[in-house]
């Protein structure tokens, strides 16, 4: 393996949050313990990207994070128009034209039991600051990726289309490669077939064609996710959802991962092996990174 472990990215500088009803400076910014958030992980949230002073596909995410909080039986404060204010309020105080965005909404403050009925009003958080996963190096020559033991919990179980609070197992899938000295986890599902990394989607180049697992698979079904297939298809690059197993990563001419945050990451090795042919030449990749880019840019609801 090539790679050391990736060290922490440093706490940004600044982060505005708005919280109770109020926007202040993170530092300040408390939440209760008896918050059911905190003690069960009880909520969900969003991630969204501020480019050139615009939050990319906003109305995508929202949609998203009410179809979750039905399935939580959880009701959202002021409705989508009032998440909507209070991401577009954060994002002006923060002033910043490029950032990150987290939209958190928890079940509220409530008893010392599981018991949802103890909490009557749901609590909206929303953070905006700088985020870093990979240094600029690692996103210029590729990342490392290693298989890690924890797997992906069925949709039976746990749908991954809810960006719930409880993000253990993407943790622990992260943890199990930084003591692998790998910059990424790839995990699997029950039955052995490629779900996701710990917080991104995985895409495959196999013969000239875009393949990314379905949700499914155990997939989150990301907004960045969608708006490569699109571009991809706008691209003239053939693009499908379809299973995908460890060989057909190591079959494959490119590998990269796609996320709110990450972006567009490629993908250097998996567990030792070079992904194509070693050479770093990943022409799908860097066409649909720069395509992305250029779709923030211009794209978004403007504050």
């Amino acid at each position: 393996m090539s790679a050391s472990p990736i060290s922490p990215a440093p706490a940004p500088n600044r982060t505005t949050v708005w919280l109770d009803g109020a926007v202040m400076d993170g530092r300040e910014a408390r939440v209760p313990v008896f918050d059911h958030g905190l003690l069960y992980g009880d909520g969900l949230f969003e991630a969204m990207r501020i480019n050139n002073r615009r939050v990319f596909r906003m109305e995508r995410h929202l949609a998203r994070l009410s179809a979750g909080a039905k399935a939580l039986g959880i009701e959202l404060p002021g409705g989508l128009a009032g998440m909507q204010k209070i991401v577009l309020e954060t994002a002006r105080e923060h002033a910043e034209p490029d950032a990150y965005v987290r939209l958190i909404v928890t079940r509220g403050d409530g008893g010392l039991g599981v018991d949802p009925r103890s909490c009557p009003h749901p609590r909206v958080i929303c953070i905006v600051g700088a985020i870093a996963l990979y240094p600029a190096d690692k996103l210029k020559a590729g990342i490392d990726l290693v298989t890690v033991s924890v797997r992906r919990p069925t949709a039976d179980s746990l749908d991954p289309r809810v960006k719930s609070l409880n993000y253990l197992s993407s943790v622990l899938s992260r943890r199990e490669a930084n003591l692998r000295h790998a910059d990424e986890a790839l995990v699997l599902n029950d039955s052995g077939l490629v779900a996701e990394a710990s917080v991104a989607n995985v895409f495959a180049v196999l013969g000239g064609e875009l393949v990314t697992p379905p949700a499914t698979q155990g997939a989150l079904e990301g907004i960045t996710r969608g708006a490569l297939l699109d571009l991809a298809r706008e691209l003239g690059i053939s693009a499908a959802e379809r299973p995908l197993g460890r060989f057909d990563l190591f079959a494959a001419d490119e590998v990269f991962l796609s996320g709110t945050a990450a972006r567009v990451v490629p993908v250097a090795t998996l567990d030792g092996q070079p992904i194509g042919t070693g050479s770093g030449e990943r022409p799908v990749t860097v066409q649909l990174a720069a395509a992305l880019a250029r779709l923030g840019d211009t794209t978004g609801v403007p504050f």
